[in-house]
């Protein structure tokens, strides 16, 4: 007969219990910093550039931020579906500066208002995300060399029907001509109108993708296809769903997004400048892969590019204030970058192991 000690039976000491409670503790608190640690650093630019500088706190401050991230943050949203399935759409930068040139050239050549040249340069960009997926998805090339070509091949096309000319009223054509077009005034309202005359149009469209986004990406089996196909696409395959056209969808929404930060920038400036949309594609990925901190998700998140944007914007604005130098500012978008994917992975591994 099997003999029980009465030690067996008693409860762990004291000691044991706190010291497991303190090593719970610690790690809750370490999951928690994990996950709002983007927010918590957010809140901390805003005292602290409002305390150097009362005037940041302005309303007509904090609009103009968000004004300015506007475009970087749908870009960024554009980006973080396709990350979503497993790819990389570089040629999103080039799309957006593109449809800048296709809106101003459809009012100020073709003649059409607003109603008109905003379908056909979304259009456009559905119609590029499309090609991209087509190359990525039945041609097989990979995704990196397939949208970096696209972007080439925007970069030079865009330029071609003006002869490399930015476009703006009264432009003379390759062919002598004077075009006779100009901007209609409703489509300048898409970037310098406000709602109540507080909130920026432009404000209203990123919250709106934000929104929309986020719902079909975290609450809907169409999103959940996204990030399976992302994360193994055999198993989704196998699972019975079409990742070929979840890729397409991906990238079409991709391109879409893309036209519609090009129509908020043309609307913005009232003209096709051809240098538009330069630093766009590096902005949106680092919005893109700021997003990662957010809430600790370690994935491609709708929510997380929007922040990303928001949070370098206020750090660009926040020191621009304080009258820093304007060419730190790759170097503090760069700083802030190493220093989110960091705080993401290093934190998130320690505390696995």
């Amino acid at each position: 007969m099997t003999s029980i000690n009465d030690e067996s039976l008693s409860p762990p000491a004291r000691g044991d219990t706190t010291k497991g409670e303190t090593i719970h503790w610690l790690a809750g608190f370490s999951a928690a910093l994990r996950s709002g640690a983007v927010f918590i650093l957010l809140a901390a630019l805003l005292l602290g550039f409002t305390a150097a500088e009362p005037a940041f706190a302005n309303i007509g401050n904090l609009m103009s931020i968000l004004q300015a991230v506007a475009v970087v943050a749908i870009l960024g949203a554009g980006v973080t579906v396709t990350l979503a399935v497993g790819g990389f759409d570089l040629s999103i930068g080039a799309v957006a500066a593109s449809s800048v040139m296709a809106a101003s050239y459809a009012m100020i050549v073709w003649g059409l208002d607003a109603f008109a040249a905003v379908p056909l340069v979304l259009a456009f960009g559905a119609l590029v995300g499309l090609v991209n997926a087509l190359l990525i998805v039945r041609l097989k090339v990979p995704d990196l060399l397939a949208t970096l070509s696209m972007m080439f091949l925007l970069s030079g096309l865009q330029l071609i029907p003006t002869a490399g000319r930015s476009i703006s009223a009264g432009l003379i054509l390759p062919d002598g001509t004077t075009a006779t077009g100009a901007y209609d005034p409703a489509f300048l309202l898409i970037g310098r109108a406000s709602l109540f005359g507080v909130v920026p149009v432009s404000v209203v469209l990123m919250t709106i993708v934000a929104v929309v986004l986020f719902v079909l990406t975290e609450r809907t089996r169409i999103g959940r296809l996204l990030f399976a196909t992302g994360g193994n696409e055999v198993a989704t395959r196998l699972a019975g769903a079409s990742t070929a056209r979840l890729k397409v969808l991906a990238y079409v929404i991709s391109g879409t997004l893309a036209s519609l930060g090009g129509i908020v920038i043309a609307a913005r400036v009232g003209r096709g400048d051809v240098s538009s949309g330069g630093s766009l594609l590096m902005d949106a990925v680092a919005a893109a892969l700021i997003g990662f901190a957010v809430l600790g998700k370690r994935r491609p998140n709708v929510l997380g590019a929007i922040v990303g944007a928001v949070f370098v914007g206020v750090l660009l604005n926040g020191l621009t204030m304080l009258n820093a130098p304007y060419y730190t500012q790759d170097f503090v978008k760069g700083a802030v970058l190493v220093g989110a994917l960091a705080l993401t992975y290093g934190l998130g591994r320690n505390n696995s192991c």
